[in-house]
């Protein structure tokens, strides 16, 4: 009795017919050679000015789609459409995981609340002013300002945004769409892509800007995907200051609990690798299992309705820090260069899967004309302009007002690559406009439909056409780049570089005019309020080798007591 690939698809909802399961061998083949072909193409365009990975497999899937298209006369498969759950299922774990596995974690942590400002309350502000700006979709666009018991005239902006997009809209006559789509338009246009920017950025020459961009993308998806979820549970037809509580409630949880449930499966699965040390009998074995606990995380926390984004890339830096210093030394290679690939070919299959999704004939029969859907996508994309600059750059001034090193300061060039680097929208908005605007990816509602073509379009257009400028615009932006001290760019790999560069407050012990020895130890209230991230990360570092370390593993602890084979096997890679 065999296993029937296309029954247990449809269940999950991958197939929806028996045409579908006829085409899906076909259709196999065809993503696993498009795939092979965005790496070839990726490498041959890895110097081009213009072209990045992301723009290259967009392009492809259009061009594939549009041959399709033409060899079946407007006919296609419907398994070549986008599908929101293999998207969060399959393909959106491996990408966060890795991020958290080859995350630098002393840039990350060191520049954490401005990471968290950007990632959740940039978020939150970014949302707010989408959803005020969608609003003006009914029929009255200055009366759904004051839904939440605020008036309209205080936000003199947002007011002449809701004017001006109104009177388009009406001419546009998009359909009907209640508070809760509102909302949800928030959500998915908050969710931001920097996947681009960071082919261009270098974390060994810019490592602060690298450091601001990847963290708050990440936390930038979690905080979409739980204010979407969270929109979805509750009743918002009247909105009162109970439910409101309610709702910050709610999204503070999901944000503490996912965070916490990360870092417990990723010492989970330090502790066992480390006392049972599969390295003994199999090598093959400690890679799966790294692996395995990894997605389980991800899964328990989508079973208990947590964010999954969060569990999954907390448990790639705890996994990183303690974990891989457990296992054997080709196992550390192997996990970290397979965790790596399988991020980068879901990264291209994502965005092959939404350029051939950007040609669907049925969505697009929905829409009266082309220029309906162009017209609202100008509108949410002026949207998205206005709600990213709302916050970067006063964000940015209070970051740098907190902060006494020149080094660590934002400066006005940095700010706007940050802005830049948040225009561009990916998988993630596609894959919630799914969620709300269709039912098994079909919707024959017009204004849905308009929603969904719209949402691909500013995805497309931030994709290809601000990918195409993104390198030229790094360029002008930033100086000539120069590489930084290793201490300050990369992991630390011996004991020293842990040190002085925290200890000394970022300065060079040669600049201080001596060594260790000489470095003030920060053991006072006023040390803490003078400089908090170094005096955190100190006693962190005294708690992690006195207490943490000789439990679950890291750096300069072998997996098993009395083993002296590891500690000389000690690879230089840097997580």
């Amino acid at each position: 009795m065999g296993f029937d690939l296309g029954s247990a698809m449809m269940k999950i909802g991958i197939l929806s017919s028996s045409d579908d399961y006829f085409y899906l061998p076909q259709a196999i083949t065809l993503f696993v050679a498009l795939l092979c072909f965005c790496n070839l193409i990726g490498h041959l365009a890895g110097h081009n000015p213009w072209l990045n990975r992301p723009i290259i497999c967009s392009l492809i899937g259009l061009l594939t789609r549009g041959a399709i298209l033409l060899k079946s006369k407007g006919e296609s498969p419907r398994l070549l459409e986008f599908n929101e759950e293999l998207f969060f299922i399959y393909l959106l774990p491996p990408i966060i995981f890795n991020a958290g596995f080859q995350v630098k974690k002393k840039q990350f942590f060191r520049n954490f609340m401005t990471i968290m400002s950007f990632g959740a309350m940039g978020t939150l502000i970014s949302f707010v002013i989408i959803y005020f700006g969608c609003s003006c979709f009914s029929a009255e666009p200055v009366a759904s300002a004051s839904v939440i018991g605020l008036k309209a005239k205080r936000f003199g902006i947002l007011q002449v945004l809701q004017i001006g997009a109104f009177l388009l809209f009406k001419k546009l006559d998009i359909g009907f769409l209640d508070m809760k789509d509102y909302l949800a338009l928030g959500a998915i246009f908050s969710a931001t892509d920097s996947v681009c920017i960071l082919q261009v950025l270098r974390q060994d020459e810019t490592p602060l800007l690298h450091s601001l961009v990847f963290g708050e993308g990440v936390v930038n998806d979690a905080t979409s995907i739980v204010l979407f979820n969270a929109i979805q549970k509750f009743d918002l037809s009247h909105i009162k200051s109970t439910i409101v509580l309610k709702f910050i409630g709610n999204f503070m949880f999901l944000f503490v609990t996912s965070t916490c449930l990360g870092i417990l499966v990723g010492l989970l699965s330090a502790y066992i690798i480390r006392k049972l040390y599969f390295g003994r009998h199999s090598t093959d074995r400690e890679v799966a299992l790294m692996g395995l606990l990894a997605y389980l995380s991800y899964m328990i926390a989508e079973l208990f309705y947590l964010s999954g984004i969060l569990t999954v890339f907390f448990c790639g830096i705890v996994m990183s820090h303690y974990t891989w210093h457990n296992i054997t030394k080709n196992s550390r290679v192997a996990t970290k260069h397979l965790f790596a690939a399988l991020s980068e070919c879901s990264e291209d299959f994502i965005f092959v899967y939404v350029g051939m999704d950007a040609l669907d004939i049925e969505k697009w029969s929905f829409v009266r004309s082309p220029w309906t859907s162009l017209g609202v996508s100008s509108v949410l994309f002026s949207l998205v302009l206005i709600g990213r600059a709302a916050f970067i750059f006063p964000i940015s001034f209070l970051s740098n007002w907190t902060k006494k090193a020149q080094s660590d300061k934002v400066e006005l060039k940095q700010q706007v690559t940050i802005w830049w680097a948040g225009l561009m929208r990916g998988a993630v908005s596609v894959a919630l406009a799914y969620s709300q605007f269709a039912k098994s990816g079909h919707t024959s509602r017009p204004g849905n439909a308009i929603m969904i073509t719209s949402t691909i379009t500013v995805v497309l257009f931030s994709t290809v056409v601000l990918g195409l400028v993104t390198k030229p615009l790094v360029r002008v932006l930033l100086p000539p780049l120069r590489r930084f001290n290793s201490q300050l760019s990369s992991e630390p790999s011996s004991p020293k570089s842990i040190t002085l560069p925290l200890l000394a407050n970022g300065q060079d012990p040669s600049e201080a005019g001596g060594g260790i020895t000489n470095i003030v130890r920060p053991t006072s209230l006023r040390m803490l309020l003078a400089t908090p991230s170094h005096t955190v990360h100190h006693y962190w570092r005294t708690f992690d080798d006195s207490y943490m370390r000789p439990v679950f593993g890291g750096r300069g602890f072998v997996p098993v007591p009395g083993s002296s084979t590891e500690r000389n096997e000690e690879p230089q890679l840097q997580l």
